[in-house]
């Protein structure tokens, strides 16, 4: 567990306000971080993890809200709580304008020193706990991890004897049961596979979802995930449209991510239809439209990508990761994964990869399901 001290940040330009602050706050498990202007308290930013801000709100050159409003669109601080010190009259107009720039709080001048230590206590305290929470899923991630790398030695030693004794036994009540040992392990297989494809997701930021970064083909990716889910399959998978530009990227990764939409099409698609998959792309994108005539309900729809989430249904199977994974592999490569779903229309799943060009796409912020109204 991280014993770190917490940190706090304190933002006057008086040095005296900033000395009392200190002699008032100081405790063994806080680091107090000072900064004497809303420049200096940026650079602090961008050095330290903050648990809480106290910034006084008449500085020079920059002032105490527009140093939260920077804080605010800042990636690494827009979640630090922000509690403003002023010596400035009651204005309700100037609270409300703070509170809509993230503040949490406000104290004035002179500060009661019970009402002072009691926020920061809080705030504080609530930073330890997020803190806390945070170790324990990383934990339970790193188990995840561990426990599926574990269990790969064992399965590939059964499933090599299962192919032993396929070739040396001629009994075919006994070459039944080793084919459904072998469909059972290959099932064992895959759900080993989304428990790590999960860790890499969540404990690495996506680090092994796009291991590489070479010009790919995704209409010959298609068609090898085409063949791939057709085996076994009774459902017809009709393939339309032509070439596209490369995507940079990942082949095996982006070949188990079609592969994963293919086969959720083709599980859950009416009964005697068939699913239908399209490469197009336009000056910035290579898009894989993936169709079949089956209507996701509203409520289902809105949680579609969240792990562990089951599809209803007598065909649900595996943990539920299937899309998850499908999406953070299209995140690490810079793209994002789209659904549209209408009855009688049915439901098309959009894959949009950036075209492959002179630098590595960077993920975007996940924009969400798209829907429309059934």
């Amino acid at each position: 567990m991280n014993h770190d001290p917490l940190k706090v940040l304190l933002v006057d330009d008086t040095p005296e306000n900033l000395v009392a602050l200190q002699a008032l706050l100081r405790r063994t498990d806080v680091e107090l971080v000072l900064a004497r202007s809303g420049n200096e308290a940026l650079e602090q930013c961008l050095v330290h993890e903050l648990a809480l801000a106290l910034v006084d709100v008449q500085m020079p050159e920059m002032d105490g809200f527009e140093l939260a409003e920077l804080m605010r669109g800042a990636e690494r601080t827009k979640h630090v709580p922000i509690i403003f010190v002023t010596a400035g009259a009651r204005d309700h107009a100037r609270m409300f304008r703070g509170y809509e720039l993230g503040a949490v709080d406000y104290l004035y001048k002179p500060v009661d020193t019970q009402v002072l230590t009691g926020k920061v206590n809080v705030f504080l305290e609530l930073a330890a706990h997020r803190r806390q929470l945070a170790h324990a899923l990383q934990l339970n991630e790193l188990f995840v991890a561990i426990l599926g790398h574990d269990l790969r030695n064992p399965l590939a030693a059964m499933t090599s004897g299962i192919d032993l004794l396929s070739m040396t036994s001629k009994d075919p009540a006994q070459q039944s049961v080793l084919a459904r040992m072998r469909r059972s392990g290959a099932r064992m297989q895959a759900m080993i596979r989304d428990l790590l494809d999960l860790s890499h997701a969540r404990l690495a930021g996506g680090l092994g979802l796009a291991r590489n970064r070479e010009p790919v083909d995704v209409s010959e990716v298609l068609a090898s995930a085409v063949e791939e889910v057709r085996a076994g399959r009774e459902r017809e998978i009709v393939v339309a449209g032509g070439g596209a530009p490369p995507v940079r990227g990942d082949r095996e990764r982006l070949l188990q991510l079609l592969s994963n939409l293919l086969a959720n099409a083709v599980a859950h698609g009416a009964e005697g239809t068939t699913v239908t998959a399209r490469v197009t792309s336009s000056a910035e994108h290579v898009d894989v439209e993936i169709h079949n005539f089956g209507a996701i309900p509203d409520d289902v729809r809105t949680r579609l990508f969240e792990p562990f989430h089951r599809a209803r249904g007598a065909q649900a199977q595996g943990l539920g990761l299937g899309l998850y994974i499908a999406r953070q592999i299209a995140l690490a490569h810079g793209g994002d994964v789209l659904v549209r779903s209408r009855d009688p229309e049915g439901t098309t799943f959009t894959v949009r990869l950036p075209r492959a060009g002179g630098t590595t796409p960077q993920p975007p912020t996940p924009r969400g399901v798209e829907t429309r109204p059934g």
